[in-house]
């Protein structure tokens, strides 16, 4: 593909490369090298068809023309990219030294950061080329370079949310009795792609005592009368994510487990009302930990309260201690403590929420009451 399917024009792109470049250089840094993932498709649109060992790089500096070093046999797909119109291709063909060709665009003692996901078979050419440059992690320079969202990408969001609850008002619909955690699984996927979305990133289905691990891998088990089920599933839907948990019952639960149940609803709602702008993000931690703290579950609380989520659906800012970047409207991320014990079951209730200019929006309406499922 050379681009997603958000409603974006050149002048998007345009901007944000502008606005990245100028982050660089606010942080300190001679510039930006961004190779094809999540970083390079929301500056330019372009995702190659296929990541091979060629380079292709974004280089990014303030007061130059961005430029997009690529395979020359890849040129015609970057140049059909929306934000194509406000870059340079510069294209190399093979037997050709990349790492040379991008080695001019470069300042030879300069410090950049560098997409995440950046092959270190290319860093380490460029290395070479280029003694004297030194790099630092994208997420550690310039770890809100994607935090704020702009209205569209807002909606994005939005409408990928929508589709997620659409899939557990489905989901609640079907039998979980009887039938393995696989298949119920299958089920979240199946419908997750009904309701637009592109691509699948994870359908947990965490039954009984497997409920107790917050990242449980689908397994063979046999979900039965009784058992505490924790779904947490999404995906990107038109370039953008989607991320919820709800834990259902199957059957009626006991009263220990709707009293967990109750407690983690809570958790969630005081993390939801800490959300306003200029509050640290370990602050949404803080409140939903205290919660769980304070009625004997702390110890079972072994995660952050939330993570961000926009192109991907992991990324900062990141609600946890420690963390006091601020909070600002456009900002999206995860809602979603959780108790789980070992052996027994667990609980986790999870929202993506929005910084307003005055509050928090969720993003996810489905209800946070205990739901009753076959």
């Amino acid at each position: 593909m050379t681009g997603t399917a958000a409603p974006f024009a050149a002048d998007d792109y345009k901007a944000r490369m502008e606005r990245a470049a100028r982050s660089a250089a606010e942080a300190g840094l001679a510039g930006l090298l961004v190779a094809p993932g999540p970083d390079l498709v929301w500056l330019t649109g372009y995702a190659p068809t296929a990541v091979t060992e060629r380079l292709t790089l974004l280089v990014l500096a303030p007061g130059q023309e961005p430029v997009l070093v690529v395979p020359t046999l890849e040129a015609p797909d970057a140049a059909q990219a929306t934000g194509a119109s406000a870059l340079a291709l510069r294209d190399w063909t093979d037997g050709k030294d990349p790492y040379a060709a991008t080695a001019a665009l470069l300042d030879a003692d300069g410090r950049y950061g560098v997409s995440d996901n950046a092959w270190a078979m290319h860093l380490l050419g460029l290395q070479k080329a280029l003694p004297g440059t030194s790099y630092a992690s994208l997420t550690e320079a310039l770890p809100m370079l994607r935090a704020v969202k702009d209205a569209a990408e807002l909606e994005l969001l939005a409408a990928a949310g929508a589709a997620a609850d659409a899939t557990f008002e489905e989901i609640r619909k079907v039998p979980f009795g009887g039938r393995r955690e696989s298949e119920v699984a299958a089920d979240l996927a199946d419908l997750l792609r009904r309701f637009g979305h592109s691509q699948v990133d994870f359908t947990i289905v965490a039954s009984g005592p497997n409920g107790a691990n917050p990242h449980h891998e689908v397994g063979d088990r046999v979900i039965e009368r009784g058992d505490m089920v924790v779904l947490d599933f999404g995906g990107l839907k038109d370039g953008y994510g989607s991320d919820t948990s709800r834990t259902v019952h199957v059957g009626e639960p006991t009263d220990e487990e709707r009293r967990v149940h109750d407690l983690v609803r809570a958790a969630q709602e005081a993390g939801f009302r800490a959300v306003r702008p200029g509050v640290p993000c370990q602050e949404v931690d803080r409140a939903a930990r205290a919660v769980i703290a304070d009625a004997g579950y702390g110890e079972y609380f072994i995660h952050r309260t939330g993570h961000g989520i926009g192109v991907t659906t992991h990324e900062p800012p990141y609600m946890i201690e420690g963390e006091e970047q601020p909070l600002v409207p456009g900002m999206c991320f995860s809602v979603e403590p959780g108790v789980y014990l070992p052996g027994r079951f667990g609980v986790r209730i999870e929202d993506i929420v929005t910084v307003t200019e005055d509050g928090g929006r969720r993003l996810n309406d489905t209800t946070r009451e205990m739901v009753i499922v076959d």
